[in-house]
């Protein structure tokens, strides 16, 4: 059996044939077993699903028709008769009024939220990077007499302002044609010189930048861009367009390996991990390889291969690094912390509770993703409606002080003492319903709610530690997020040739997110890194997305300077 279930589409005049040849005993080929087999498979794996005890209705339409959104108000039906109250009658008044007050809190939080205007309009001011053009009156100027009335004065208001927008292909040309003139005398030639904005390679860099930003950051293959460019008359062929993004890699990694060091020195790191399809990796000499003996490292004899997330806070910014090839999320957090100060103390990290994202024998103080075990509620909510709405609306309490604290901007200290004046009353109330669940028997601690009540009760001092320590986050999402670069990418390119190339696309992932993460202009600043290769490489901490700005304005000033002294 497959370990994971493949999708196959068919539809049924494909089944109504094969079955046809099979009653009239006819040959079948290769690609009717191959069909058979997967609906066989599919067969099996669904019975299996329904016959398992933590499978739900919704899971199984999960599986065939995707997930759906997890917020509380989405999965707790609010036209239910089940009434937003513990649904032990047992239980302390005050346990009660804790979820009962998370419902009023939220009705009135939705009562003050504006509606959605939905226009999607955008004010002038959204499009930083457009081309700004001045332009001016052609006959008045501020202190000149005004035509109208012939009294007045005119004086300088705010511009009227107008937005055009065109379209281009994503990645355009410019043919020079060099007038040459030849004597027909001696035979010599003569060229005209190319303009300066010409530039000496024929590929600028702010093509690579869009190459560049278009795989790794928006999921388009090269082919397709291949494709594209193509119908729209400006051919730009994939092997092209891997040479070029190949020569950015080995300019740009002075930046991520800056990168890599600036979030060994961070306050918070997340991390997490996905799977990823490498050929080079999979092949059966590279699998006899991996599992052949190995002294230097124990991810060598793996034949797994993934994709880990590594999101680190350092002063207010954010940098995110991805990592593809045989090692966990955990060790490959290991590499990065190896780069860490010592005098600094160990990082918080925040992850979910598989071991093989801890960082082996470095030290980190352990956080576990409160929405994953909040996850495990929302998957057997249609089973377990009354106790599941217990738990969800009462973390809604927590998620909703955690974004009071982000709106008025807390510090961590004063973070940590409001979160243990609002959150630490219900969450109290919160462990003391889970734990009688089970002791008094409530519910069968066998059941998939058994076991949801069980994970987190097994793991609520890392999945609280936001109640204990300075600036420890609640949940992973971050990272959740990260790494669906990562995803987009597998699902539209599904795989890397080499090892090279997911070094490539790790090294480009990394970039282009951790500008997005500090909204910064990726392709701006993929741009300038290639043109300032040698300050890159001097100095690769002054270039980094939350300060290259200020480095290019420092050196236009000295340059400035210098012709004026000349």
């Amino acid at each position: 059996m497959r370990n994971a279930l493949e999708i196959v589409e068919v539809d049924n005049r494909q089944l109504e044939e094969v079955l046809r040849r099979v009653e009239q005993g006819e040959a079948l080929d290769e690609k009717d077993a191959k069909l058979i087999r997967a609906v066989c498979e599919s067969y099996v794996h669904v019975t299996r699903l329904v016959e398992d005890k933590n499978t739900s209705i919704r899971r199984l339409r999960q599986l065939f028709f995707g997930s759906r959104t997890e917020k509380t108000q989405a999965v707790v039906e609010r036209n239910a008769t089940t009434p937003a109250c513990d649904p032990d009658p047992d239980a302390p008044a005050e346990t009660k009024g804790a979820v009962g007050k998370a419902d009023t809190d939220q009705t009135k939080a939705s009562a003050r939220e504006p509606a959605c205007q939905g226009h999607g309009r955008n004010g002038a001011e959204a499009y930083r990077g457009a081309e700004q053009i001045a332009v001016a009156h052609p006959s008045l100027t501020a202190g000149a007499p005004c035509p109208a009335c012939g009294e007045g004065i005119v004086y300088e208001k705010a511009p009227g302002v107008l937005v055009r927008i065109s379209g281009q292909p994503p990645l355009a040309a410019t043919v020079y044609q060099l007038q040459k003139l030849r004597c027909h005398l001696c035979g010599q030639v003569f060229t005209a010189a190319a303009p300066e904005e010409a530039g000496s390679q024929k590929y600028d860099a702010s093509a690579g930048s869009m190459i560049g930003l278009l795989k790794y950051g928006s999921g388009m293959p090269f082919n397709r861009l291949e494709g594209l460019q193509g119908h729209l008359e400006i051919p730009l062929p994939a092997s092209t367009q891997w040479d070029i993004v190949q020569a950015m890699a080995t300019n740009l990694a002075p930046a991520f390996a800056e990168l890599i060091r600036q979030a060994a020195q961070g306050e918070v790191l997340h991390n997490d991990d996905t799977t990823v399809k490498i050929l080079e990796l999979m092949g059966p000499q590279s699998r006899a390889q991996a599992l052949a003996p190995a002294e230097e490292d124990d991810a060598d004899q793996r034949t797994g291969l993934y994709t880990s997330g590594v999101v680190a806070l350092r002063d207010g910014y954010r940098v995110a690094l991805f990592f593809s090839g045989r090692r966990h999320a955990g060790e490959n957090l290991a590499q990065v912390l190896k780069l860490r100060a010592a005098e600094l103390p160990p990082p918080i990290q925040m992850c979910d509770a598989l071991s093989r994202n801890l960082p082996g024998e470095l030290q980190t103080i352990l956080a576990h993703c409160l929405a994953h075990a909040r996850r495990q509620f929302v998957d057997v909510y249609d089973r377990f409606p009354e106790q599941c709405r217990y738990l969800l609306e009462a973390l809604a309490v927590v998620y909703r002080n955690d974004a009071s604290a982000r709106e008025r901007q807390l510090s961590a200290e004063a973070r940590l003492q409001w979160h243990q004046e609002a959150s630490g009353p219900t969450m109290q109330q919160l462990h003391d319903w889970l734990t009688r669940q089970l002791e008094e028997k409530l519910t069968e601690p066998n059941s998939a709610l058994g076991g949801a009540i069980r994970y987190m009760l097994r793991h609520w001092e890392k999945l609280t530690l936001f109640l204990r320590q300075a600036g420890a986050p609640l949940d992973n999402n971050v990272c959740e997020r990260a790494l669906k670069k990562a995803i987009l990418h597998r699902k539209n390119a599904l795989f890397y040739k080499t090892e090279n190339g997911a070094r490539v696309g790790d090294l480009f992932m990394s970039l282009i997110y951790t500008c997005q993460l500090n909204e910064v202009n990726p392709f701006d600043y993929l741009t300038q890194l290639q043109r300032h290769p040698d300050q890159l490489a001097t100095s690769p901490e002054r270039w980094l997305p939350w300060n290259y700005r200020e480095t290019l304005t420092c050196a236009s000033n000295e340059l400035t300077e210098e012709n004026v002294k000349e």
